[in-house]
Order: structure tokens, then C-alpha cells, then sequence
């Protein structure tokens, strides 16, 4: 026996003084006693045969004595044997429950091991049916009438009924005396039958809610001991999760039911238990070594045997459905789980290739939603910082244009941007109005952060302003503002969920040798802007050159050669050429008031030849040259032509 079990004893015995001069010997009878592990009874035979033999008084005292000492260390050896054998059943009913197979066998041992340790006549356990509304005997120990064992309870009556109310346990010593609870005459018929009289009920609960209540009862009054209590507490608890496990192992079975092959569907959920719980060392894995979300999706595919995609555009009331429930929802061939944080919606895993689903991989797509919408929310952190140094180079661009090129190139270069590339200022803008200043200052966060995000992907540039964004982006080689800017329109409405209108300066260059090219193609950007919100085009995209002559007027640098290349360069080229005289043609025939007749008067030609060159006009410029919108395009560029024509001789 260790030190600790010893204290505890000592200290009892010190509480009894040794009489003065007692003899030693005295203890011998008494420590024989304790090794045979007799009756506490027996302890008063040797202090009886002692007085009946007439010994001296002092001999008699020290027997008193050592038997005191030997009754308290006989109760604590009692005691400690009986917590080893308290905490031994404990421990076998732990090892069933982990072990379990039949959970009737279970809870049968429970109720076995409860009665047997708390010494009662009977114990019994009572399940609650949410079915049909009440109680019924699901265990019985020790019970001999059939009544008794049959009995179904309506919810609240009797002493179980108080225990399930109150989630607490309630002992009483005797039944049909105790006023606490309601009585039945089926309860009272059926405990009279049984004999019994003083009965403790302790809950059985999972969670919050009781399923049902252990009782251990006698035939006799009786007061059960706050240990006792707190040990069928313990059974009440092992009972309880027996059932949740037997409760988890029949959903399985049902799961599996109505298929040919038993053991193999076993071996199969087997297979997919041991997948979840791989993808979820993985998961771990990933977030550890701090992997992306495609990195999570390509682990879930592995173990799901699909494809998993993560998307900001899945199908509008699955992914409703699965954000208001929580759980993966199927949509067609699809499974879609929302990744969302707290009341923000950030996107959805997809699952394609695998329409039947069962529970397990259900719950393994959820969790790596939730760990996806874990490592966005890590992602947005870092991202948003980055936006924030982005943001304040391209306001430097913008306001402070007397700044070192040197350092500005460096600055842009830690953010993975060239300044010396060729660049498109966009200012982007909601076209939405928002409800109140709350509504609208959000509005304008969501389209910054969206816009900073394509920044970052596009190793460009952006920051809030005018109470829109600008965007600073570097253009491709062979793709137009036109185009960047059609496309940033529908991304940036596409991830706000609101229509986005983007206007597009000329191709910039040289940012960091000319301060002033980021500020006049913001404004070039802003006019074009203006001009689509106007022109009724809101959610569009559009650079000056969209506008034709009018893009001289929103163009920042007027770009008359530009114009006029495009309106009819094709002209121009083929008379340089040819040798032809299409472009004369052209502007004669304008100035005739678009009559060929007067036209072949004006060129000294024939009217035929006027025809044919003409026609040649419409296969260079298209069908629709004579217009009056391209006409008037058409007539404008003649005259900057002919204006510009000195100064290129």
C-alpha cells in the first residue's frame, strides 16, 4: 500500500489516545482479525473473553483500544475495497462500451454492475420514446413482477417523470409517502407489485435533453448515500453514451440496409470512415503548411472520389439552402456546401462525379467547407494588409507625383507589379443606390476589397477614390482597353453582386518617368465613366476609343492620329498603295451632299468610276460607312486628315 492510502489510516488511529502503560501486546488478537477479514462482530471477542476472565482494567482499556484502531482500519480497508470495486466496474463498462456490439448487453451490465455495488433489491433503467410520447422499462435487475417490468409511463408522472423535468436526481425513502411527485395508479400498481419503498433515479442525458432515467431501488426503507448517488450518476452516464453509440451504429445500418452483400457494405463504410478521417489529417495537414484552397479541394477529391471545386458562383437556392441548413446540399449531379463566415456568404465547395453521397462524405465535404472558409478568412487578413500598401502606392501615383522613381519602382516591385510595363488606369463605380449611408459605405468595401483582389491577381494596383475604385492593371500584349475593361466590369459585378461601370483610359507608359501619366489617364478613365452612365450603358465597360469622335473629347492626351487611323486608315493605306484617289472620293462625294452625280462633276469623272470607287470604300470601312453616325465619324476624320496633311509634307 503507497504512502497516500496509509496517511488517511494513521490519521484515524491518532484520534484514539493509548492509555498510559498499556502493553503492546494488546493489538495481536485484533491485527489477526484484520488478515482473516473477519466480521466487525468478532472485534468484541477478545475485549468479552478478556472481562470474562477477570484481567486487569488497564488490560482491558488497551483491548478497547486496539479494537477501536482495528474497526477504523477494517472500515477504511472497506471502504478502499469498496471504491476499487466501484472503480472497476466503471472501468469494465467502459471497456464494453468501447467494445460494443449489442447495446441491450450493455446497458444490461450497467444496470447488473449498479445494483450489485449499491447492494439494492432491484435496478432498472427507463427510456424515453419521442414516438409515441412516453416512458417505457427498457432494463430490468433483480425485478420479479411482470407488471412491473411492462410498465409505460406517460412524460412527468411518477419519480422518473421529476428527474427528467429537472435533469437532477431524486432519491426518496419512501415511495407512496413522497408528495413531490405525481402519482399514477398504473405507477403505484406496478411499484406495489414490485414491494418497493426507498428509490433513487439519477437522469440519463445527451446533451441538454434526457432520454431516459437509471433507478436502483429497495424493498425497505432505506437512505442512499451521497457516494451511491454519485455512482449511479457514473452508470447513468456510460448508459447514456451506450445508447448515443447504439443510436450512431443504427443509422449506420440503416444506411446500409436493402443492399445484397452485408459484409462487404461493412467493409465499405469501413473504407469510407477511414477516408474521412484521411482527408481530415490531411485538412490538418494543409492548414499547417499553410496550403491554398485548391490545395483542400484536391484532397477532398482523392478521398470522395469526385471532383471538388471551390466557386463564388454556385447555383442561387442550393447554396442558399445549404447556408441557412448548415449542411451539404445536392443540386441536380451536385453536392454544394457553403463556405461562409459568420453572417458573410464567401463561396461554395462544388462536388461533381459523385451523386450519391452517403453521411460520412457528407459530413467530410462540410468540414472542409468550414476549414476552406478558415483559410480564406487567414487569407483575407494577409490579403487585406497587402491591399492596404497597394492602395497606398497607387494614391502616392495619384497625389504625390514629385516622389523618387526610384523608390516607387521598388515599392512596386516588393508587390510583384512593373511600373515600367504598359498599363490601363480603370475607374470603376456601383451604379446601384443603396438604401441608407451604412448600405452604400459596405457596398463600397466589397467593391475595394474585389477590386484590390484582381489588382493582386493582376500584379497591378488599386485603391478607393471618388467614392468609386481605380484600378491600375498592365495590359497584355494584344489585348485593348476596351477589352480590360469589359472584363473588369464583369468581374468586379460578378463578385459584388451588383452591376459594376468601368471606364478605361489610353494605354499608359512610363509611369515612374512621367508623374503625370497615372493622373490624367484616371481622369481620361473617369470621363469614360461619366460618359457610359449617360449613354445609359451602366454595367458596362468602355475606353475612349469606344466613343468615336467622341472619344477626342474624353481622351486625356486627344489623340487625333489615333481617330483617324481607326475611322479610315484603311482608306488612306490602300491610296497609298494603290495610287488611288478614294480618300479625295470620299470627301468630295460628302461635300456633294452624298450625290454621285455631283460628285463625277466635282472629280471630272465619270459617274460610273464614282460608283466603283465607292463601292471599294464599303469593302474597306464595312456596309454601314455611309450611316449617319459613321458618316459623321467619317466626314470628322476627312477633315483632320486634311488638317494634319501640311505638317506631314
Amino acid at each position: 500500500m503507497s504512502r497516500d492510502h496509509v496517511e488517511p489510516i494513521e490519521r484515524s488511529v491518532s484520534d484514539v489516545e493509548t492509555p498510559a502503560g498499556a502493553p503492546e501486546s494488546a493489538e495481536a488478537p485484533f491485527l489477526d482479525l484484520l488478515a482473516r477479514g473477519a466480521a466487525a462482530e468478532a472485534y468484541e471477542r477478545p475485549v468479552l473473553l478478556a472481562r470474562a476472565e477477570g484481567r486487569p482494567a488497564e488490560r482491558i482499556a488497551a483491548l478497547e483500544h486496539a479494537k477501536l484502531l482495528a474497526l477504523r482500519v477494517r472500515a477504511e480497508l472497506e471502504g478502499r475495497r469498496r471504491r476499487e470495486a466501484e472503480l472497476s466496474a466503471l472501468f469494465e463498462t467502459a471497456h464494453d462500451l468501447a467494445g460494443l456490439r449489442d447495446v441491450d448487453a450493455v446497458l444490461q451490465a450497467i444496470v447488473q454492475r449498479a445494483r450489485s455495488l449499491l447492494s439494492t433489491d432491484v435496478a432498472y433503467l427507463s427510456l424515453n420514446d419521442p414516438v409515441r410520447g412516453d416512458t417505457y422499462m427498457r432494463v430490468t435487475e433483480g425485478s420479479v413482477a411482470a407488471r412491473f417490468q411492462q410498465l409505460r409511463l406517460g412524460m412527468g408522472e411518477g419519480l422518473g417523470g421529476l428527474v427528467a423535468q429537472t435533469a437532477r436526481p431524486y432519491v426518496t425513502d419512501d415511495y407512496f409517502r413522497d408528495d413531490r411527485f405525481r402519482h399514477t395508479a398504473a405507477i403505484d400498481a406496478g411499484v406495489r407489485d414490485e414491494g418497493l419503498v426507498a428509490i433513487l433515479g439519477v437522469p440519463l442525458t445527451l446533451g441538454a435533453n434526457v432520454i431516459g432515467v437509471l433507478f436502483a431501488a429497495d424493498r425497505r426503507a432505506r437512505v442512499f448515500e451521497r457516494e451511491q448517488i454519485a455512482l449511479l450518476g457514473s452508470f447513468a452516464a456510460l448508459a447514456a453514451a451506450a445508447i448515443d453509440t447504439a443510436n450512431l451504429l443504427t443509422e449506420t445500418r440503416s444506411a446500409l440496409a436493402g443492399l445484397e452483400r452485408a459484409n462487404e457494405i461493412i467493409r465499405d463504410r469501413s473504407a469510407v470512415i477511414e477516408r474521412a478521417s484521411d482527408v481530415h489529417d490531411r485538412l490538418a495537414e494543409l492548414v499547417l503548411r499553410g496550403g491554398g484552397v485548391q490545395d483542400v479541394a484536391a484532397a477532398v477529391s482523392q478521398v470522395l472520389d469526385g471532383t471538388v471545386e471551390f466557386t463564388e458562383a454556385a447555383p442561387g437556392s442550393a447554396l442558399e439552402a445549404s447556408r441557412a441548413e448548415g449542411h451539404a446540399v445536392q443540386h441536380e449531379d451536385e453536392w454544394i456546401a457553403a463556405v461562409a463566415a459568420g453572417g458573410e456568404l464567401l463561396g461554395a465547395l462544388v462536388l461533381r462525379g459523385h451523386p450519391g453521397l452517403d453521411p460520412v462524405d457528407q459530413r467530410t465535404l462540410e468540414r472542409a467547407a468550414m476549414v476552406t472558409s478558415l483559410l480564406l478568412l487567414a487569407r483575407r487578413s494577409a490579403a487585406e494588409a497587402e491591399q492596404r500598401v497597394r492602395g497606398e502606392l497607387l494614391d502616392d501615383l495619384l497625389d504625390a507625383r514629385d516622389r523618387d522613381p526610384r523608390l516607387l519602382r521598388e515599392r512596386a516591385s516588393r508587390l510583384h507589379a512593373d511600373l515600367d510595363a504598359t498599363h490601363v488606369v480603370l475607374a470603376a463605380r456601383l451604379d446601384a443606390a443603396a438604401a441608407d449611408a451604412d448600405q452604400e459605405a459596405a457596398a463600397r468595401r466589397r467593391l475595394w476589397s474585389a477590386a484590390s483582389h484582381l489588382a493582386a491577381t493582376r500584379h497591378g494596383l488599386a485603391a478607393a477614390r471618388d467614392g468609386g475604385t481605380v484600378l491600375l492593371l498592365p495590359l497584355a500584349p494584344g489585348d485593348t482597353a476596351t477589352e480590360l475593361a469589359r472584363r473588369t466590369a464583369r468581374h468586379l459585378g460578378t463578385a459584388v453582386h451588383e452591376a459594376v461601370t468601368v471606364g478605361a483610359s489610353a494605354p499608359v507608359r512610363d509611369l515612374t518617368a512621367r508623374p503625370d501619366a497615372v493622373v490624367a489617364g484616371y481622369e481620361e478613365g473617369r470621363r469614360c465613366l461619366d460618359a457610359l452612365r449617360l449613354l445609359g450603358r451602366s454595367g458596362d465597360g468602355a475606353a475612349a476609343e469606344d466613343f468615336g469622335f467622341l472619344g477626342l473629347l474624353l481622351a486625356g492626351d486627344r489623340d487625333v492620329a489615333g481617330f483617324v487611323d481607326r475611322t479610315i486608315g484603311q482608306v488612306v493605306a490602300y491610296d497609298e498603295r494603290r495610287g488611288t484617289d478614294l480618300v479625295r472620293t470620299l470627301d468630295a462625294y460628302f461635300a456633294c451632299g452624298m450625290s454621285p452625280a455631283r460628285t463625277k462633276d466635282e472629280l471630272h469623272v465619270h459617274v460610273n468610276t464614282v460608283a466603283q470607287r465607292l463601292e471599294r470604300v464599303g469593302r474597306l470601312l464595312g456596309e454601314d460607312w455611309h450611316s449617319p453616325a459613321r458618316a459623321l465619324e467619317i466626314q470628322l476624320a476627312l477633315r483632320l486628315h486634311k488638317l494634319s496633311a501640311p505638317l506631314a509634307h
